[in-house]
């Protein structure tokens, strides 16, 4: 009885595929590669690096066959950075401390009536088309950072997965829309044009910040904290209304 063996390129990519390093690697060069040709573009919101590298990596899975968990054992060293890097927020946030004092009072009613806004429109709306009650749970935390997000999902009963991927989407339509929005009505404060896009779509949307103006940046950076915050303490409270 004959066997017959894989193609050597074949048995390569079976090795490769197997090995943590390949996906690490893969992620960070789809990134690389995907934030040059933003920088080509002169940073044009549709050319958004986070939405190429996701579609990039995706199609790469596809083709491969790879199953997803094989490609998060080796990219899963990205997802425990997003800790330190929203820590590391604080960082522009003491630089521009006077500034930020100066704004208190406006920023705060923003973060008010923009956390209310994004989540009670997402909640009810989906409720209105017959959604399911584990659906909205994952659906509520939407505008929140991934780990804050899955967090509140996972918590209250709902599918950290799935909100997993309506952050991401959130976060990539927000970083795609923000500059053109904020263009057409006129808004050139960097402040609140950066506290827009760190409240409404979190950690991608203060990247795109960081992008376009630092102070818009750290004004993003703090928006996405505080909205973080103030989603924990009320998506448990209007769930529990709706719920009724």
């Amino acid at each position: 009885m004959t066997t017959t063996m894989p193609p050597p390129d074949f048995a390569l990519w079976v090795f490769l595929s197997r090995t943590p390093l390949l996906w690490l690697t893969v992620t960070l060069g789809a990134y690389a590669l995907t934030d040059r040709l933003s920088a080509l573009s002169h940073r044009n919101p549709l050319v958004n690096p986070v939405l190429l590298a996701v579609v990039a990596i995706a199609l790469l899975l596809w083709l491969t066959g790879t199953p997803y968990q094989t490609y998060f054992e080796g990219a899963q060293f990205v997802h425990f950075l997003l800790g330190p890097a929203t820590v590391a927020l604080a960082f522009p946030l003491w630089e521009h401390r006077r500034v930020v004092l100066r704004a208190m009072l406006p920023m705060l009613a923003a973060l008010v009536v923009g956390s209310v806004v994004a989540l009670a429109s997402a909640v009810l709306v989906a409720r209105a088309f017959g959604v399911p009650h584990d659906i909205l749970v994952s659906l509520a935390p939407k505008s929140v950072t991934a780990a804050v997000a899955m967090g509140i999902s996972e918590t209250l009963g709902g599918d950290p997965a799935l909100t997993a991927v309506l952050v991401m989407l959130t976060g990539i339509l927000g970083a795609i829309i923000v500059t053109p929005l904020m263009n057409a009505f006129r808004i050139r404060d960097w402040r609140a044009r950066g506290f827009a896009a760190g409240l409404a779509s979190h950690g991608i949307g203060t990247a795109r910040a960081f992008q376009v103006h630092p102070l818009a940046g750290t004004f993003a950076g703090i928006a996405m904290g505080l909205n973080a915050l103030l989603t924990a303490l009320l998506v448990p409270a209007l769930l529990g209304l709706i719920g009724q």
